[in-house]
């Protein structure tokens, strides 16, 4: 692909703070909260930006960058960049037409979008807006029947993958926003077609905590399909999930919204990759705001990054447009980093490229 002229660029760090910005402005505060808010004291939260900045470049010089290309296969799906819309619930808090216009977005940039199991909107109508390959988040519910149903009705919407979610046993606590402001219809909408007469709502529809790594091996037995474990922060974790039949690993802390402290995914992800040592693909999220996040991401082992909070900010300043921008701003970013890296394909970035600073 041809290089963009970086004096017309803008920075995706800048977009980034301009969308958040204005999605402050616009949303309502417990909206806003909802989506912005970290567990405890949020250090796991803001370290992990800070953790991406403490690698620095060793770019290469006299290198062949006159056409670089940023596109990748993952599980077999075809994407002009190795850049992935992470599952995050309840975009209505972001955009009225919630899931659908963020999938419009993606679509629009040609992305793939993690449809989460928590969606505002109809997982029919989000497929639709998608119209090709999606990723489907799951959580197993303690009325497993409910996961069943919505696994298999996901398959047949045309979800390539499903990503089980295992750093949630419980909701971790959060100093703020930690109820969405949702209408009781909105909460529903997921569950509604899948709750039987006699249900008790909140026993059926809350996590099982006593899932183990055998939900990875039923999940796909039930679905046929690919099941990548999302939440991994360590190596011997990841290498389990592998064993037990994931197809990949996504390094993460729930975008710290969980279990404040945790290590930082960009901490966390080469002793992941050493451990997984190509066996499957090894995905990371949280705190990725740039092409250069992105390139010692992918230098450092991993096959793809995710998206989260930064999608709901874009859609909430300016819908499934601001989707696409930001998307699209991300693959020029990267593809710019690559050539002045001295690389000009994906499978050429390496751990070489990047050094930690002390």
């Amino acid at each position: 692909m041809a290089i963009p002229a970086l004096r017309e660029t803008q920075f995706v760090a800048d977009l980034l703070a301009r969308y958040e910005e204005q999605a402050r402005d616009a949303l309502a505060r417990g909206a806003y909260d909802f989506i912005a808010t970290g567990a405890g004291e949020e250090i796991s939260q803001h370290d992990a930006v800070d953790s991406w900045r403490r690698y620095r470049l060793r770019p290469h010089v006299l290198r062949d960058v006159g056409d670089v290309d940023t596109a990748t296969t993952l599980l077999g799906i075809e994407l002009p960049a190795p850049i992935v819309v992470a599952p995050t619930a309840y975009h209505v808090l972001a955009t009225p037409d919630g899931e659908v216009e963020t999938a419009r977005g993606v679509r629009a940039a040609g992305g793939l979008m993690t449809v989460p199991t928590r969606s505002s909107v109809a997982h029919e109508d989000v497929a639709a807006a998608l119209g090709g390959a999606w990723w489907f988040q799951v959580y197993v519910s303690r009325d497993r029947d409910i996961t069943r149903r919505m696994v298999a009705d996901a398959k047949s919407l045309g979800a390539r993958a499903l990503v089980l979610t295992g750093d949630t046993p419980f909701v971790g606590q959060r100093p703020r926003g930690m109820t969405p402001p949702l209408t009781a219809e909105q909460f529903l909408m997921c569950f509604q077609k899948y709750l039987g007469a006699d249900s008790e709502l909140m026993y059926a529809t809350s996590i099982d905590p006593t899932v183990g790594l055998d939900a990875i091996a039923w999940l796909h037995a039930e679905s046929g399909l690919p099941v990548v474990v999302k939440g991994v922060v360590r190596g011997d974790d990841a290498s389990a999930c592998i064993e037990a039949g994931a197809a990949a690993v996504i390094v993460s802390n729930h975008g710290g919204r969980q279990l404040d402290r945790t290590l930082a995914s960009a901490d966390a992800l080469p002793d992941v990759v050493a451990a997984v040592s190509g066996r499957a693909p090894v995905l990371v999220d949280g705190g990725i705001r740039s092409g250069i996040d992105t390139l010692i991401a992918l230098s450092l082992g991993a096959d793809a990054v995710l998206l989260g909070r930064p999608v709901l900010w874009a859609a909430a300043a300016e819908g499934a447009a601001g989707v696409e921008r930001l998307l699209r701003s991300l693959r020029d970013e990267l593809a710019a980093a690559m050539a002045l890296a001295g690389v000009a394909r994906v499978s050429q970035l390496s751990a070489d490229l990047v050094a930690r600073r002390v």
